[in-house]
Order: C-alpha cells, then structure tokens, then sequence
C-alpha cells in the first residue's frame, strides 16, 4: 500500500513541477523530457535486470549450498544464548526460539526466500503466546525490530547490482556496510530494551554484544588512522578474503554433510534465474517513476533544499544527492533500490554518492513493508514501539553510514 502511493506520488509531483516549469518559467521542453525518461529507464532497468541473471545465478546457487551444507544451524546454535535473554518472555524450549534464530541466521545470510516463511511462522508462534491478539507483545516488537534493522553478513543484491553496473570493485563496500548494519542493529536493540526494560547489562548480552562492539570499535579506529586510499585498499582486501573464505566454508561443509555440492548449486541457481527475471517489471516500474521525478526538477529542488539546508550549518554536503536512498528505504526495498541505482548510473557506480548510497541500501531493512506484513499475517493493529524503535535503528544506521562512508571513500 505504502509504495503503492509512493508511486503515484512520483508522476503526480513530476506532473505539478513541469506544469509549474512550463506556465512560469515558459521551459517547453520539459514535457518531452518527461516521456523521454519513462523510455530511457525503461530500458536501463530492463537491461540492468536480464544483465543481472548471472551473478544472481552464482550467489543463490552459493547460497543453497551454505543452506544444505548446515550454515543455517551453526548459526542458530552461535546466537541462540543472546537471544534468549532479549526474548525473557518466551518460554525456554518453546519451538518460536528456534524460529526466531532460524529467520534471523537466514537474514544474515540474504536468504530472503528462507527468511520470510521462517519469520510468518515464528510470528504466528509468537502470536499464540500473546494473551492481547491484537496488541503487539514485547516479544513480537523486538523481533521486528531485529528484521527491520537489517543485520546482513553477506549483503548479496547490492553487490550483485555494483557488478553488473561496472563497478571497479563490486566489494568495496562489503566491509563498510557490515559495520554499519551492526550499528543499526544494535540501536534497534537498545531502543526496544529501554522501551521494554530489558537489563542490557546482563552477562551473556554484554558478552556478545560488547564483545562484538569492542571489535567493530577497534576496526572503525583501525581505519580510521589511515587515508582513503588506504583504508579502501584494506577494506576491498579484507573484504574479499571473507567473502570467498565464506564460500570455500559453504562448499566444504556441504561435502561434509555427504552433500552433492554440485547438484544444490544447480538448484539454487536455477532458482536464481527466476529471480533476477521477476525483478524486471518491479525495477522498470521504480525506476521510470524516480525518472520522471527527477526529469521534471522535483529531485533536484529537493536536494536543493537539502544542500542548502547542510551548509548552511558549515556541514560538507557531498553526501546529500544519496539521501534519497536512504529516505526510501523504510518504506520500500524496491523503491530505494530503484534511487540507488539511478545515483549509481547518474554519479557514478565508484562515485562516492554511488557507494553511499549502496551503503544505505545495505544497511537496513524496509521498517514500514516488514511492520505491515508480519502484524498483519497474525491480525496485530496496536504495534506499540514498533516503528518508533524501527525507525531509531535506521536513523542510527543512515548516520553510521555517513561517518564511515566518508573514513573509507572520501
């Protein structure tokens, strides 16, 4: 519903702005670079998606390998201790803690198609506990919260999209984005634990997350000493090495299970080309409509206001044309995927917006799509914090990625 109305903001906006440009400021060629627009992205998200099949082939043939190979479960029994303390109203062996653990293990792996049923079924589980069905439970708030915030290790779509655009290093921003989706996370958990007096200072929860925040403070500082150039070298270094040591893990641990690594492989990447065809008439539909908004000057004015706004307060303004990445994301993964790639083909896919904002898109989720989806398969109205910590945790997310984007690309 939220995108739907996106959308038809887009050309109604567009419409209002070159009518404006047309009867004040008599611009007749406005109208004509508006349907200009609708052909010329039409064309680049069909391309850009039939461009796209092979590298998405690879990463979900990669991904169902992990899967079989037991991935998933490894991760399950890592994170299981943590979120048992964050979950204190869950009954310890009730089935939804493996639910929970399972939907998240497979968000952090990118695997939307496991994640989502994996995440209907824990909250259905969550809601059959819930003695208010119509009213969230603490429960039920913290693991939306936990979905929305995005904590992603392999963030494969904006990699996959940085390949096929041409970009020098399509992992360069690997390593940024999995410190920034950290961040996110952790506000996010923060927010729900203040709203819900959940004692952070626990044992096990200090261990596990000051563990890992003593080493993503160490990593920030680390870079943090060197120049761009450096600290892009390392990060493009480091980040490949886990990547591909992550993919020698999926393979050897599948052929430890008696797996047919070959076979799975096959089969996820099937699935992948179906995949990278279905995004073709999402894209097309996004980006023709963030084509004629821009093309009419509706874009430009509001990133205009936004610069002005910026330096007006002496702040360096580079990062404002990526804005609109982020503002779309809570509402609309398509639809911020939709502004990323028009920042990277309009700046530049190695530009430092066209990274941004890849570092937006990567850093969380979309709070409003997810919110709406699972409270309404279990029949929830009242969300309570929900979106207010939701959206805590992408305001922490866009700020980290400001900061990091300028330690690493600027």
């Amino acid at each position: 519903m939220v995108l739907n109305y996106i959308w038809i903001a887009f050309f109604v906006i567009a419409f209002v702005v070159a009518l404006v440009k047309l009867i004040f400021f008599g611009d007749t060629m406005v109208f004509t670079e508006l349907v200009n627009s609708t052909f010329d992205n039409a064309k680049l998200g069909f391309t850009l998606s039939l461009g796209l099949t092979g590298v998405m082939t690879l990463w979900l043939g990669l991904m169902r390998v992990g899967e079989k190979g037991g991935v998933i479960a490894l991760m399950s029994r890592a994170i299981s201790p943590l979120f048992s303390k964050l979950f204190p109203d869950i009954p310890k062996n009730h089935p939804v803690n493996g639910s929970i653990v399972m939907n998240l293990a497979a968000n952090m792996l990118g695997l939307d198609n496991a994640a989502t049923p994996l995440g209907l079924k824990a909250m259905t589980q969550l809601q059959e506990l819930n003695p208010e069905k119509e009213k969230a439970s603490n429960s039920m708030i913290m693991f939306l919260v936990l979905n929305t915030s995005g904590l992603t290790i392999i963030p494969i779509s904006v990699l996959v999209y940085r390949a096929e655009m041409g970009a020098g290093n399509p992992t360069d921003v690997f390593l940024p984005i999995l410190l920034v989706t950290f961040i996110s996370t952790l506000a996010g958990i923060i927010a729900v634990s203040l709203y819900q007096r959940i004692n952070l200072l626990n044992r096990v929860i200090l261990l596990f997350l000051g563990g890992v925040s003593l080493f993503i403070s160490g990593v920030i500082y680390a870079f943090s000493r060197m120049d761009a150039a450096t600290s892009g070298t390392v990060s493009s270094l480091v980040g490949n090495f886990i990547l591909f040591a992550i993919i020698v893990t999926f393979i050897v641990l599948a052929w430890r299970k008696k797996v047919n690594v070959y076979d799975e492989f096959i089969e996820g990447a099937k699935e992948g080309f179906t995949v990278a065809v279905k995004i073709i008439p999402y894209l097309v539909a996004m980006l023709v409509a963030i084509g004629v908004f821009r093309a009419s000057g509706a874009m430009d004015f509001l990133i205009s206001g936004i610069e002005y706004g910026f330096a007006s307060l002496g702040v360096n303004t580079d990062f404002v044309p990526s804005l609109p990445t982020a503002f779309m994301k809570p509402l609309s993964g398509s639809g911020a995927r939709g502004m990323m790639v028009e920042a990277m083909d309009i700046h530049g896919v190695d530009s430092f917006v066209g990274r941004l904002s890849c570092m937006f898109q990567g850093a969380t989720d979309t709070t409003f799509y997810i919110i709406a989806v699972y409270f309404g398969s279990v029949g929830v109205r009242h969300t309570r914090h929900a979106i207010s910590a939701g959206l805590i945790a992408d305001f922490a997310g866009i700020i980290a990625a400001i900061f990091l984007g300028y330690m690493f690309f600027h």
